[in-house]
């Protein structure tokens, strides 16, 4: 420590400076850590168990009070679920990994249970039936109000349902990417979109974690580090590990934190100055124990598949579309707790699970719809009333959350040339979809975008309308050959450098 800062002064600085870096308001650490090789139906793995130890290991020295659970079939894999719910309390850091074996159906990441049974070409709502949507995860912990949620998924192997002489699910071995996320949320992936996780670099490589995890672990344990830092570092050095065998695996991450998060304090000497400070008149605090995994049956209102929603929005108002795992015969919902529950009604199809009309997954809301809850119940095969189910409808949120998402789908249409009097350059999409988007640079000739185009102010009564005195292009010189483009969106994350060319 430097001379300047002595006694007293020392002390407030270093204190307040920790104070920032790591809240006050996270109450504690709690972690669950999944770990499942013993698989009956489809190929087994023989590191994830070690996997999860390590890291269940590594959190408890970073402070984490640590479930680590193995081998869990569908009903153990629920209890657990519930175990660590109960955990979690308002304000909590909650960080929730995973290894083993994962499935991306239809863009929606499922984790497999030790019992999922095998299936073939055509069975996909088997295996979403017998699994646990990733998603639901990310949801349960914003219901407990975790200010941070950290879930970190090394199950990016290879499709666990390819058998000689069969067709596969129509899915993907590794996960789908969650771009999707509520604030305060960060998840790590260990692969890329279609990239396999490697569990060892050669038959001679005798570690006995994954690649990813057994960098992931070690990096977590760097003292100054915050979260971005460690799954860039990860990033790196993993894909440096992979290149040697002639692999492409690239681990993702996707960051919605309102905190910039250390898990291992931020500058050492201010975070040891600061301790030494607090010592004599406050014990470091005891984090809270958590309960066996052993718990009683999971109710059936608390599924861990329980209903999820998307939010579209258009000129008319809201589309809100729901998605419920098990067989329905009826849909409703209100909007808050008190009130009527309204039929959704049907639509002109049958169901092959239940060979009855399929009941409308989708309802409308107004276009100034406030935020609230959903509240949603449905009426299973067997005519019980499952629900209701709280669903959260922040309309800011959903909105930015929707337009990222047609963003990210449309990406080859974000500028687009025309000869008119000259040569210019349309970015009318950019600005349909600006709520999303905080600022778009771009580069004439070049591949690195270092000119920012001027947008117009989100309105949220009419996100997609572009005001009358906005002008959506640029004109450009006539020898131009190629423009480069870059988003920043509205939760700090950026885009690939796209290259549009005439």
């Amino acid at each position: 420590m430097k001379s300047w800062l002595s006694g007293l002064s020392a002390i407030i600085v270093a204190a307040a400076l920790l104070a920032f870096a790591v809240p006050a308001h996270a109450a504690k650490r709690v972690a669950l850590v999944i770990g499942n090789n013993d698989y009956r139906n489809v190929p087994k793995l023989q590191k994830a168990v070690n996997d999860a130890r390590t890291m269940g290991d590594t959190l408890k020295q970073l402070g984490f009070s640590v479930m680590v659970a193995e081998n869990l079939n569908r009903q153990a894999f629920s209890e657990t679920l519930l175990a660590f719910d109960r955990t979690v309390e308002p304000g909590d850091t909650a960080f929730f990994f995973y290894a083993g074996h994962g499935f991306e159906i239809m863009g929606q990441n499922f984790l497999l249970p030790t019992d999922v049974p095998a299936a073939t070409e055509g069975q996909e709502e088997l295996v979403r039936d017998a699994s646990v949507l990733a998603d639901r995860i990310v949801e349960r912990l914003q219901n407990k109000k975790a200010r941070t949620s950290i879930l970190v998924f090394d199950a990016c192997r290879n499709n666990p349902f390819e058998r000689a002489g069969t067709r596969a699910v129509a899915g993907g071995g590794g996960l789908a990417p969650m771009t999707q996320l509520p604030e305060g949320v960060f998840s790590v992936f260990s692969a890329g979109p279609r990239q396999t996780a490697l569990d060892r670099l050669s038959n001679d490589d005798t570690n006995p974690n994954s690649v990813f995890t057994r960098t992931f672990a070690r990096e977590l344990l760097q003292p100054g580090e915050n979260l971005v830092q460690v799954a860039q570092r990860t990033r790196r050095l993993v894909s440096e590990a992979a290149e040697t065998v002639k692999h492409k695996q690239i681990p993702v991450y996707f960051d919605q934190m309102v905190d910039d998060v250390f898990l291992n304090g931020a500058v050492k000497e201010l975070a040891d100055a600061a301790k030494d400070a607090i010592k004599p008149s406050a014990p470091p605090q005891q984090v809270a124990a958590l309960p066996p995994v052993s718990v009683p049956k999971l109710p059936k209102e608390d599924s861990v598949n329980a209903p999820i929603a998307s939010f579209s929005r258009h000129n008319g108002g809201w589309t809100v579309v729901f998605s419920i795992a098990d067989p329905t015969l009826g849909i409703s919902w209100r909007m808050g707790d008190a009130g009527d529950f309204r039929e959704t009604g049907f639509i002109d199809t049958l169901d092959p699970r239940t060979r009855k009309r399929m009941p409308n997954p989708s309802i409308e809301l107004p276009a100034d719809a406030p935020a609230g809850t959903i509240q949603l119940r449905y009426v299973d095969t067997l005519g019980e009333m499952q629900g209701p189910f709280p669903i959260r409808f922040d309309p800011d949120a959903a909105l930015i959350r929707d337009q990222r998402k047609i963003l990210d789908m449309t990406a080859t249409s974000w500028l687009s040339f025309r000869e008119f009097n000259g040569l210019l350059v349309y970015y009318t999409h950019l600005m349909s979809y600006r709520c999303a988007i905080r600022e778009v640079r771009i580069g004439i000739d070049s591949a690195v975008p270092d000119k920012v185009l001027k947008m117009p102010a989100c309105n949220s009564r009419d996100p997609s309308a572009i005001p009358s005195d906005a002008q959506p292009y640029l004109k450009l010189a006539p020898q131009t050959k190629s423009v480069s483009v870059e988003l920043t969106y509205r939760d700090g994350s950026v885009s690939e450098i796209k290259t549009f060319r005439r």
